[in-house]
């Protein structure tokens, strides 16, 4: 056995050894465009086959300026470039001799094709470039009828919390945009109203280039929304319904001809609910104090949005894009909340109960113009970019106390109201010049204001007229200009691409108030640089190596002073003095694929100064007050594991896994706040394609325990199954999901700190099971 194992190893050497001599590696590059507009096509397939029997040898999909870059040995191939909806392009005998760029394709239209059902991708696709990920979404049966939050919950790297909280790798501190644009909806949950169908792709960013705004100390996710590009008129629309009370709508149109291409989305989404908590406090000081606190919530949301827009093709070089969006919900949210006053035998001595009726109109709106200019030499590119959005959102608390036990008395009635609204404008501009086919230059200027206003007061009742209570009446006042300008230069030599760059931001913050409390102007110069390398093993192997500097700038309501009304046991205050922390970010990664797998490790180091950390402490009267401050220096060392497996054409089997180790250290007011710890967190998915066109799909989510200075976060799990069928000869599927269905998704949380005692468990939503209807039709352009 050993002298033939000897035997097939030697042989192996040998092989290798001819193959070496008689072949070396080459490149071929080149640009793929639509032949009726001249446009770019992102994303097309380009393949060489071996010539007899058609089996693709290697390969690469177009960027999004429709390029691509592949490395082999010479020979002669059968190449072949195909790109849906389009006629496929071949060349039987293409011999590829020495680095060769060739020359630019066209595709035609195949209006067979486009007559038939637009057949998306079965599975979620990975490219991995220069400065990110992108996740093509597929037929992801998961977040089927769901919402943007669903998609990004089966995303690797990306966790969603069960309040719907976002964070990168662990660190919530993640630059979400939309259309490579900041958005407002991207705050508040908004992102709860983007329909998951409307969703193209998702980049996952987490060490930025140059190009992006330098905002996010853990990365940055982008949103990229659904663009047809079928000529003639085609749609879809969808319909779901789930228990819970969960029902939703949307309808998406779009018309494209040679000179235009105009689209729309509708969206329609309500939902009622139930959620609630638990917790306990121990107050120690002055004296010993035990409470019980129930929270039991009914959660009613009406929501509706529009998105509507149009491509205007000027000729084969210049393109106008304009479109405008609107969200629109109403929260009506009703909560009771029980306090149990215990004594040290833990014996209830009294019972209050607080009583909340709470409203919240909000209206986001958001206008986009784009102009893209591209140039005779080929790969040069200006993009000009204005942004506007204006919006409101109104909080309106009606709130009774009383107390119930042992006598039904002291009785107390409140109402509040927080009006917050801004104008935010984004104006940048981007050149892309390239110097050689390898070489280029990437320069923009950006500018970004806001303007925020935040008017809140808290009445009481008092001989049954509302008076206000003066430390809670104030308007906020928050200006914020940010302009930046960056620079870098990318090249390739050999088998290594290499990108460096250089950002610079001005930023300009005031913040004032109507009492005169706050007068907080800041101002600071800050430069960021960036380094990217991308070694290239083989065709299909790579090493990455980067390096980016980060700013994390707090967000409004970190840093509004009034942070609510409704539980006075438990309150949170912002802090308006609060500075941006920064980060040092290394990464290095290692991508292999193979007919079957992919995997991808990566190791990644963060520095992060002046860190944000919630600190809790009880103030005079025995309240647990929560704010936000800036500490000293956090540490992160991490390693990441992503890995996709198909064992059978109707079996995908992926998974990924994040540990990482955290060392923080802080002081304030005298008192150290330091942690040493690690944590992790891990998703597998199964998908299974059945017989008569049905698919089954299952994922199971595991979270670890956290814990810092005083908070520990507890480790949970939650399991989703989705099954779905193809019916009307494939125009239509109907798809059933089951979200959380093991009831187990739940957030328990403790602190603990001098004087204090604080353990909770919550819960939102619970189990959710829902059936969606998807229809989409077409109607070709003669």
């Amino acid at each position: 056995m050993k002298q033939l194992l000897l035997a097939i190893s030697i042989m192996v050497c040998l092989t290798s050894y001819g193959q070496n001599v008689a072949t070396q590696k080459v490149s071929l590059t080149g640009l793929i465009k639509d032949k009726k507009t001249g446009q770019a096509l992102s994303y097309a397939t380009v393949s060489l086959q071996h010539k007899t029997d058609s089996t693709q040898l290697t390969g690469a999909l177009t960027d999004e300026n429709g390029r691509f870059s592949i490395t082999t040995t010479t020979g002669s191939y059968l190449l072949k470039v195909e790109f849906m909806g389009f006629k496929a392009y071949e060349n039987p005998n293409f011999e590829l001799l020495k680095d060769s760029n060739l020359p630019t394709v066209f595709l035609e239209e195949d209006l067979h094709t486009l007559n038939e059902v637009e057949v998306t991708a079965e599975k979620t696709s990975v490219e991995y470039k220069l400065d990110k990920k992108v996740f093509n979404v597929g037929k992801d049966l998961l977040s089927k009828g769901g919402t943007a939050n669903d998609i990004l919950d089966n995303v690797p790297s990306v966790t969603v919390d069960a309040a719907g909280g976002i964070s990168l790798r662990g660190n919530n501190n993640v630059q979400i945009l939309i259309n490579g644009k900041p958005s407002i909806i991207t705050l508040n949950n908004g992102l709860e109203q983007i329909p998951s169908e409307s969703i193209e792709k998702i980049e996952v960013i987490t060490n930025p280039s140059a190009r992006y705004e330098a905002q996010g100390t853990a990365g940055i996710i982008n949103i990229i929304l659904k663009k047809n590009r079928k000529s003639g008129f085609n749609g879809s629309i969808q319909l779901g319904t789930g228990i819970p009370d969960q029902h939703t709508a949307s309808l998406n149109l779009n018309y494209k001809s040679e000179k235009f291409n105009v689209f729309s989305t509708l969206g329609y989404r309500y939902s009622n609910f139930f959620g609630g908590s638990e917790s306990s406090q121990t107050i120690f000081q002055p004296t010993t104090l035990y409470i019980d606190q129930m929270n039991d919530q009914q959660r009613n949301d009406n929501a509706h949005n529009y998105r509507v827009g149009a491509e205007y093709f000027i000729n084969d070089k210049n393109t106008i894009n304009f479109s405008i969006s609107r969200y629109q919900m109403d929260n009506d949210d009703f909560t009771t909340i029980t306090y149990n006053y215990l004594d040290e035998a833990k014996n209830i001595e009294r019972t209050e109960i607080r009583e909340i009726d709470y409203f919240e109109p909000m209206d986001y709106k958001e206008a986009n113009l784009t102009y893209t200019k591209l140039f005779s030499k080929e790969g040069q590119k200006l993009t000009v970019d204005v942004n506007y959005d204006w919006w409101y959102n109104e909080e309106l608390e009606d709130i009774s106390y009383k107390q119930s036990f042992p006598t039904s008395d002291n009785y107390q009635a409140f109402n509040t109201r927080n009006y917050e609204a801004s104008d935010d404008l984004t104006i940048q501009s981007d050149l892309v010049f390239p110097i050689s086919k390898d070489q280029r230059i990437e320069a923009g200027l950006r500018f970004q204001t806001r303007d925020i206003t935040s008017d809140y007061y808290v009445k009481e009742e008092l001989d049954g007229q509302f008076v206000t209570l003066g430390n809670f009446d104030n308007k906020m006042l928050y200006e914020e200009t940010i302009s930046a300008a960056y620079a870098q230069y990318g090249n390739k030599f050999g088998k290594l691409n290499y990108l460096f760059g250089l950002r610079m931001e001005h930023s300009s913050i005031r913040i004032t108030d109507r009492i005169n409390e706050l007068n907080l102007p800041k101002d600071y110069y800050n430069f960021f640089p960036t380094v990217h390398f991308n070694y290239q093993l083989n065709e299909k192997d790579k090493l990455q190596l980067s390096y980016s500097r980060r700013i994390s700038r707090p967000q409004f309501w970190q840093l509004n002073p009034f942070g609510g009304f409704s539980d006075v046991r438990d309150q949170f205050r912002g802090n308006p003095d609060l500075n941006p922390n920064f980060t040092d970010a290394f990464e290095f990664e290692i991508l292999k694929t193979s007919d079957k797998f992919t995997v991808n490790p990566s190791v990644y180091f963060q520095e992060t100064s002046d860190f944000f950390q919630f600190i809790v402490s009880p103030d005079e009267e025995g309240y647990l007050i929560t704010t936000l401050v800036n500490l000293g220096i956090e540490q992160r060392l991490g390693l990441e594991l992503s890995t996709t497996y198909n064992p059978f054409k109707w079996w995908r089997l992926s998974g990924d896994f994040n540990f990482y180790k955290f060392k923080q250290r802080g002081q304030l007011e005298g008192k150290r706040y330091d942690a040493d710890n690690q944590t992790w967190t891990a998703r597998i998915n199964n998908r299974f394609k059945l017989p008569k066109k049905f698919t089954i799909q299952g994922s199971f989510n595991y979270q670890g325990k956290s814990v810092n200075a005083q908070y520990t976060s507890y480790a949970n799990h939650y399991a989703d199954l989705a099954i779905s069928k193809d019916i009307m000869k494939d125009r239509a599927n109907i798809s059933f999901r089951a979200i959380n269905m093991l009831d187990s998704r739940r957030r328990i949380l403790s602190a603990e700190g001098e004087g204090f005692l604080y353990e909770s468990e919550s819960w939102w939503i619970g189990r959710r099971l829902s059936l969606n209807f998807t229809y989409k039709f077409d109607q070709l352009k003669n």
